[in-house]
């Protein structure tokens, strides 16, 4: 963990600090990354984030988001398991977001695994391997995770039933992403949520 609190004093886990100076990483730390996060659609855009930051860097991902927002219909379900060939030309030709021709059709495809799921629905699905709150925060980098008994079972279970880009270290990111489990450092400033 950085002691050295920055330029407005507070202290962050230390992957928020953007040598370039880029204010993203720190607003998506500070207000998003470990946040609880709820809804179809809500959750249905950062699966597909994840899947497309997998051998990328997150900043990268954050970049891109509004043109990712943009070429995927805001991450509606309905309107992206819609898409078709068409969609997929112009999502391989479109320069904001990453082509990866693989990581467009998961996302596709994702979609359409959600519309199929008939027993549940997304939110309970994915929130249903959140563990149990630890007792205290993680003291270092070193100390976080990078699959856990949870994520293994939430990858396995979203692959059976047709997900596509969503291994262990990804359902994990997911988790962190989304408030599943609270990977802030003991000494980030950010509050336990």
């Amino acid at each position: 963990m950085s002691t050295d609190p920055g330029p407005d004093t507070r202290i962050r886990c230390p992957w928020a600090v953007d040598a370039s100076g880029s204010t993203l990483y720190r607003d998506y730390h500070d207000f998003e990354w470990g946040t609880p996060l709820h809804g179809r659609d809500e959750l249905f855009e950062r699966i597909c984030l994840e899947a497309f930051q997998a051998g990328l860097s997150w900043i990268t991902v954050l970049r891109k988001r509004e043109a990712f927002r943009a070429g995927f219909a805001g991450f509606d379900v309905e309107a992206v398991a819609g898409f078709d060939a068409d969609d997929v030309a112009r999502l391989t030709a479109d320069p904001g977001i990453v082509r990866n021709r693989a990581k467009i059709d998961a996302c596709i495809g994702n979609a359409r695994a959600v519309l199929a799921l008939t027993d549940t629905d997304l939110d309970s699905l994915l929130w249903s391997f959140a563990p149990e709150p630890r007792g205290r925060r993680l003291r270092s980098v070193g100390d976080v995770p990078a699959i856990t008994v949870e994520s293994t079972a939430m990858s396995r279970e979203l692959k059976r039933r047709g997900f596509r880009f969503v291994g262990p270290t990804t359902a994990y990111a997911l988790m962190q992403a989304t408030g599943m489990v609270d990977d802030h450092l003991d000494e980030c400033w950010v509050p336990r949520r």
